[in-house]
C-alpha cells in the first residue's frame, strides 16, 4: 500500500475474540460442505484461513466429544474432593485467625 491508498484501506480492524460456540458453528458449516470457503468467509465475516484452522481443530478434537468414559467420572469425583478440601482449609484459616486475635497476635487482614 503506497501513499495513494485510501484511509479505510490502511486502517486495521481491531482484534476480535470469537466464542467457542461461534467457532464450532463456523467449523460445522465448513464440514457440511454446502458452501465454498469464500462464501462462508463472507457469511461469517472471518478470514478463510481462520475457518480452515477452526475446521482442523474441530476434526482433531472430535473424538473428545464422545469420550465421556470413566475419566470424566473420576475427574468429577476429584473435583468434589478438592472442593471439600478447599472448604476445610478455609475453615481452618478462619479459626486460626480468630484464635490468633484472642491470643493478642496481630491479624494479617487488619
Amino acid at each position: 500500500m503506497g501513499a495513494w491508498a485510501p484511509l479505510e484501506m490502511t486502517m486495521r480492524r481491531p482484534r476480535r475474540n470469537h466464542s467457542a460456540q461461534f467457532k464450532a458453528k463456523v467449523a460445522l458449516a465448513t464440514l457440511r460442505g454446502d458452501k465454498t470457503l469464500t462464501e462462508l468467509a463472507e457469511q461469517f465475516d472471518v478470514h478463510p484461513n481462520q475457518i480452515v484452522q477452526w475446521k482442523q481443530q474441530a476434526v482433531e478434537n472430535l473424538a473428545a466429544a464422545f469420550d465421556q468414559g470413566p475419566d470424566a467420572k473420576a475427574s468429577e469425583a476429584e473435583r468434589r474432593a478438592l472442593h471439600a478440601k478447599l472448604g476445610q482449609l478455609a475453615l481452618e484459616v478462619d479459626f486460626l485467625e480468630r484464635a490468633g486475635g484472642f491470643a493478642g497476635l496481630p491479624n494479617a487482614r487488619r
